[in-house]
């Protein structure tokens, strides 16, 4: 057989990367080395001119005793070859992926040829089954790896990854979200947005954003709580989180970026705070921090003593009014009485119903310090910021008696005392003449009564003691006593 001859392609017999040309793995002029080689081996020439020659007939290089085909196949456009043959597609392939070189066209030569096999693969009918067993897994293999590259190919995905604000285009297997995000490293919380959803069905062409959770310990008006954002700015946060920032104080710039640790951020809204002070009502948009400082925003001065209704310090809300209180004062000292306590002890000696005082009883005095205010004119009740004692009261200490009376009193027992007591005092054990120097019921005196043994006044006795003391004086001294009433005896 003459050596076939090559048409080339491009500039030289074959290309290195075109379909059935060779490419790294191609040995001479970019013939195609099998892998399973010794299975079947490349025909004569191949090396040389990167042809693809089997034989199964004889009449072709490399016969059966290379285990080549029941029949001659040249590829490479060679001019006296038989029509080229075209490789399986796989179903799923992407048919522009690898466009196939076209046929040529038979010539009378080489179809003589082919007519000329086929007869002779007549005649040797009892070779085919050798034939087809080699075959058939030769074809198996090429099949194989063109249905691997069209799977390959068609499982590739160009994607768009934006990863807080940071976007790029990446190739990925990938099925889903869940598992592109896993195989870039890219870790998401529970304060994190993934769009699509992590089990969203991967496509070609798919955008996925995702936007991390950053901590606020937002203080609004006065109120602390802490909050999550996926903005990167100040300013950004506060549109996501409603917050209205037309004329508010804010501690950080709008345009200060959160870093992924987060930050704190003070925010006071404006507020329409109404300050009445000396009698006048101001009115102001404010965002102070608290009711002091409104009040200074309002051009009201607090001086000395002066305050407001609500606490200086607290924070001022929305359509509140303030209200100045001036204060003016001074102190007042007084002294007050320390009223004495009374102490009572018992005493066997004394009668029952007989009381002796035994220690008189004075009053202290303390010296006390008030704080007198006088607020918008109106005078407050004094409030007490000292007390000091300047003299101590001294306790009034009183013996009672437990002392039976006697029952009689010999020469006296046989008069009617009923009749004289009616006749002095009206029968009133309590009683007091006008000038106060006599009491009880026989109007004693102080002084006589005390020397027939009793105590303190006659009138503060029992009945019947004030009895028994008058009975003991009739002995001693007769009706005498009692020049009027005495004859009622």
């Amino acid at each position: 057989m003459s050596t076939p001859q090559y048409e080339t392609y491009g500039q030289a017999p074959f290309a290195p990367h075109e379909p059935y040309g060779g490419g790294a793995a191609a040995v001479g002029h970019g013939g195609y080395e099998d892998p399973y080689r010794p299975a079947y081996e490349m025909a004569p020439g191949a090396g040389e001119y990167g042809a693809y020659a089997v034989g199964g007939d004889g009449s072709a290089p490399g016969g059966p005793e290379y285990g080549g085909y029941a029949e001659h196949v040249e590829y490479a456009g060679a001019v006296d070859a038989p029509a080229l043959a075209e490789p399986a597609q796989d179903a799923d392939a992407d048919v522009d992926a690898a466009p196939l070189l076209p046929r040529q066209a038979e010539g009378p030569r080489s179809a003589g040829r082919a007519r000329a096999r086929r007869a002779a693969r007549r005649k040797r009918g009892g070779e085919r089954p050798d034939g087809l067993r080699r075959l058939v897994p030769q074809a198996l293999v090429v099949a194989f790896l063109a249905g691997g590259t069209s799977a390959f190919v068609a499982n590739d995905k160009a994607i768009q990854l934006s990863v807080d604000g940071k976007s790029r285009t990446l190739h990925t297997f990938a099925d889903d979200v869940g598992e592109l995000l896993a195989d870039e490293g890219v870790d998401v919380g529970t304060h994190d947005i993934v769009a699509p959803t992590a089990g969203t069905v991967l496509a070609s062409g798919d955008e996925i954003a995702v936007r991390y959770g950053r901590p606020v310990r937002l203080t609004l008006d006065g109120k602390s709580r802490q909050v999550w954002t996926t903005a990167r700015t100040v300013d950004g946060a506060l549109r996501q989180l409603g917050v209205r920032a037309e004329g508010a104080y804010l501690s950080a710039s709008r345009s200060k970026r959160i870093a992924r640790e987060g930050l704190e951020l003070d925010v006071r809204t404006e507020r329409t705070v109404t300050v009445m002070a000396d009698g006048r009502a101001r009115t102001l948009r404010t965002n102070a921090a608290t009711v002091h400082e409104a009040v200074e925003e309002s051009g009201v001065t607090l001086r000395g003593s002066d305050t407001t209704s609500a606490p200086p310090d607290s924070f001022p809300r929305d359509g509140q009014t303030i209200t100045v209180m001036r204060i003016s004062g001074r102190k007042e000292v007084r002294e007050e009485v320390i009223p004495f306590e009374v102490r009572k002890t018992e005493d066997a000696s004394l009668l029952r119903g007989t009381e002796a005082v035994v220690q008189a009883g004075h009053t202290g005095a303390r010296r006390v310090t008030y704080a007198l205010r006088t607020v918008n004119g109106v005078k407050q009740k004094p409030r007490r910021i000292k007390s000091e004692v300047v003299r101590e009261p001294q306790t009034r200490i009183v013996k009672v008696g437990t002392k039976a009376p006697p029952t009689s009193v010999p020469g006296a027992d046989g008069l009617d005392w009923g009749a004289l007591a009616t006749c002095e005092s009206g029968g009133r054990p309590n009683a007091v003449d006008p000038s106060g120097t006599y009491g009880g019921l026989y109007q004693f005196d102080t002084r006589t009564w005390q020397g027939l043994g009793g105590s303190g006044r006659p009138q503060d006795a029992p009945a019947a003691e004030q009895t028994h003391r008058a009975k003991k004086l009739y002995v001693q001294r007769g009706a005498s006593p009692w020049p009027h009433c005495g004859k009622r005896l």
